[in-house]
């Protein structure tokens, strides 16, 4: 079935409007298109034209998708969750340099934190190794548990459908939109670390873990490489968030469902007697990042990490589609 760009443009300014009237996403637009539409599920789908030119396929589901992404990044939740994320970074190089300046920096802790306030660069890496544990799933956890389950609570899900996109690409534009938002909530860290450390600390030539010294531009080549690491994990996280999503109606259950997961799966790996079960365990790769702090990179570590982060996806994504491709959608 083609995609019809007027039926996506109608189904995004349905949640569009209600948000900018500031409301819940679709609670105002949804009576008035009731009231002209009684029956949207009924109706005529349209060809992927506009103004007599043909549209394809992929250009009306990158207009979805950026309907999908706006929509996202112009919560006022989402948003205070990023300035969380942001602001975390700084408040630890400011306790470090405090620390540092009554000359209690050269205490024990972990070999990231102990190098901070030798090269700034070090920040960065330190506040991914923190953030990772538990705030930057919880962000994730709630921007995939909310994808479909939201939309349903609000009742907004069953017009998405509306438009002749299919049940299978609208799941992947929402997984896309949660992938984005993944890549924007690490980013937003790295940079305010690295921001933070540049001022607070000096900068220079790295001295790894295993000893060898990079010099400063392949330490920032680096950090993106662990930018993107931390990102394909939060998005093995959205995938089971999304899966979670499909199974309620209520957006809450699916990111209290997730955050749980996480937190279980954390606790089974501080566990010795367990010890068999961390290679499986989701969480247990999130901090394989260290791999880039070594020379020469561990890839095998990381590689390991990363084949992980697709089984879950794979898997989760498949539970998901089954679920929501077979779903009876009444909201």
């Amino acid at each position: 079935m083609s995609i019809g760009t007027e039926d996506i443009k109608d189904a995004g300014d349905i949640r569009d409007a209600g948000a900018h009237a500031g409301e819940e996403p679709g609670a105002s637009a949804i009576g008035a298109r009731a009231a002209s539409d009684p029956a949207p599920g009924a109706r005529a789908v349209s060809g992927p034209a506009v103004g007599g030119r043909a549209v394809s396929a992929p250009r009306a589901l990158l207009r979805l998708l950026a309907s999908e992404v706006g929509l996202t990044f112009r919560r006022p939740r989402n948003i205070a969750m990023l300035a969380v994320l942001a602001l975390i970074p700084v408040l630890i190089g400011v306790a470090l340099r405090a620390f540092a300046g009554s000359g209690d920096g050269d205490g024990g802790g972990p070999a990231i934190f102990t190098r901070i306030t030798g090269n700034g660069l070090f920040l960065t890496f330190a506040a991914l190794s923190l953030l990772v544990q538990l705030l930057l799933p919880v962000a994730v956890a709630v921007v995939g548990g909310d994808s479909i389950a939201g939309e349903a609570g609000i009742g907004t899900l069953r017009y998405l459908l509306a438009a002749p996109a299919g049940r299978t690409r609208l799941l992947a534009v929402k997984y896309a939109n949660a992938v984005v938002f993944c890549l924007a909530a690490v980013s937003v860290i790295a940079l305010s670390a690295l921001i933070a450390g540049l001022v607070l600390f000096p900068a220079g030539p790295i001295t790894l873990l295993s000893g060898g010294t990079i010099p400063l531009v392949d330490g920032l080549l680096r950090i993106g490489l662990v930018v993107l690491y931390v990102t394909a994990g939060m998005a093995a996280l959205a995938a089971v968030a999304l899966a979670f999503s499909t199974l309620t109606e209520v957006a809450v259950g699916a990111i209290a469902s997730t955050v749980v997961l996480v937190i279980v799966a954390q606790v089974l790996g501080v566990i010795p007697q367990l010890s068999v079960l961390q290679p499986y365990l989701l969480t247990h790769w999130w901090g394989g990042f260290d791999a880039v702090l070594r020379d020469p990179v561990a890839t095998g570590d990381m590689g390991q990490g990363l084949l992980v982060f697709a089984a879950y996806i794979v898997v989760f994504g498949s539970v998901a589609w089954a679920r929501f491709t077979g779903k009876d959608i009444s909201s």
